[in-house]
């Protein structure tokens, strides 16, 4: 592996800080920004108040956070908003359009069961544009680049955000453009609009399904999995991305499916040249030493590989682990370090991790067993409580890795690119 390009890991007084986590970590064009709880980093103490209280201090803290690395709220490209109440959106959105200047960040909001403090009603994470990129690279004055479609739904967010060599999309409901609505049906109806609205917003950039990199997809019935398996096969029925779901506690509109997306973005934005990058290559990844899933392992594309969610399950005998959640988060972190093993990297390449715990209370047993892993900064991270994870498991656990190496820009049939 090339250890050219360097990942930096920072933290700022001026934001809370954490012994599990980084508050950003920059590798190449991105910085990924740890989620932020309504906390006053003087106090350390959440901030007494209703939710748009709470919500102004998350994104005073992301702010912070931003500005403490040189860079403007308007650099952000991403957002994750995870809430107690759905109903609570409205005012969140109140607060939320005022931190920034330009075209609003792509966003998904989701109702989970539990956040990491009891009195938090809600939690931001963020995905920051990098221009100057991470030494030896030099400084670049890339452009971000927000766009929206008719074709499909819109609302207080871009639909997709580029930059570099990531297209970045807002979580799709399954409204139907035309009419504002959730498309009647159920959860193979609804994941069909998801996955239509993606494609949607993809052609009107000129891309398509296979630039997919990573899917995360909320569900508010754990139990629908397969059903949306099925209708996402029709979609990506050769080249498979990465894929994690979430249980939601709830969704807007009553939707019973949201899904997430990560895109490749080949022909990157602004002063890259098209002709230098549109042949940049996916590469889709298994192995034997990591569960076997009906979505790939790893996904890499330009500077980073997007890890499916691991579940505590030994590849051996595609079972459980037995015992507690300090046995269940063990077999997970094995698991990803299999992956990121497999593709020739290590533990410290990765930059950004989500955890899912069915207790919350869970948490500081997953972290004595999660610090072990790292040997030297802590990726950012984002951790929340659900209901339920799928086969019944404690803890489930994503990643995204820094990829010094790259993918290679070279001619591929489409073939080569399939699993």
């Amino acid at each position: 592996m090339s250890n050219d390009i360097i990942k930096v890991s920072r933290n700022t007084a001026n934001a809370p800080t954490s012994s599990v986590s980084t508050q950003t970590v920059a590798f190449s064009h991105y910085n990924n920004i740890s989620a932020q709880l309504p906390v006053n980093p003087k106090t350390d103490e959440i901030v007494v108040g209703n939710v748009t209280v709470q919500a102004k201090q998350c994104l005073i803290n992301i702010k912070a956070i931003v500005e403490s690395i040189d860079h403007v709220m308007d650099d952000v490209v991403k957002i994750n908003i995870f809430v107690k109440h759905i109903a609570d959106i409205d005012a969140i959105n109140d607060v939320y359009s005022s931190f920034f200047q330009g075209a609003l960040p792509t966003r998904t909001t989701v109702a989970v069961a539990a956040l990491p403090m009891s009195d938090a009603l809600v939690q931001m994470d963020a995905l920051i544009s990098n221009g100057e990129g991470t030494a030896p690279q030099a400084p670049c004055e890339l452009i971000k680049v927000s766009r929206n479609t008719e074709n499909a739904p819109q609302g207080l967010y871009s639909q997709t955000v580029a930059f570099s060599h990531y297209n970045n999309l807002s979580s799709q409901l399954p409204i139907d453009s035309k009419t504002g609505e959730i498309v009647k049906g159920g959860i193979k109806e609804q994941t069909t609009q998801c996955l239509n609205n993606i494609k949607a917003i993809l052609n009107s950039i000129d891309h398509v399904m296979d630039d997919v990199v990573k899917t995360t997809i909320f569900l508010k019935d754990i139990s629908n999995i397969e059903a949306v398996n099925e209708v996402c096969q029709t979609f990506f029925p050769d080249y498979v991305p990465t894929r994690t779901f979430v249980n939601a506690a709830d969704l807007a509109m009553g939707a019973l499916v949201q899904i997430d997306t990560v895109v490749s973005h080949g022909d990157g934005t602004p002063p890259q040249a098209p002709e230098d990058t549109a042949l940049i290559v996916i590469e889709a990844s298994n192995t034997d030493s990591a569960p076997k899933m009906p979505y790939s392992h790893t996904v890499a594309f330009s500077h980073y590989n997007h890890i499916s969610g691991q579940l505590p399950v030994d590849p051996k005998t595609t079972e459980m682990v037995a015992g507690g959640v300090k046995a269940q988060t063990e077999q997970c972190l094995n698991n990803i370090k299999a992956i990121v093993e497999s593709v020739d990297h290590v533990m410290d390449d990765i930059v950004k991790v989500n955890i899912q715990v069915k207790d919350i209370a869970d948490l500081d047993a997953v972290n004595q067993v999660y610090c072990t892993f790292f040997k030297s900064d802590l990726p950012a991270r984002t951790s929340i409580g659900v209901a339920a994870i799928p086969m019944g498991a404690l803890v489930q656990i994503d990643a995204v890795v820094s990829n010094c190496e790259g993918t290679p820009p070279q001619l591929e049939t489409a073939s080569s690119l399939s699993l």
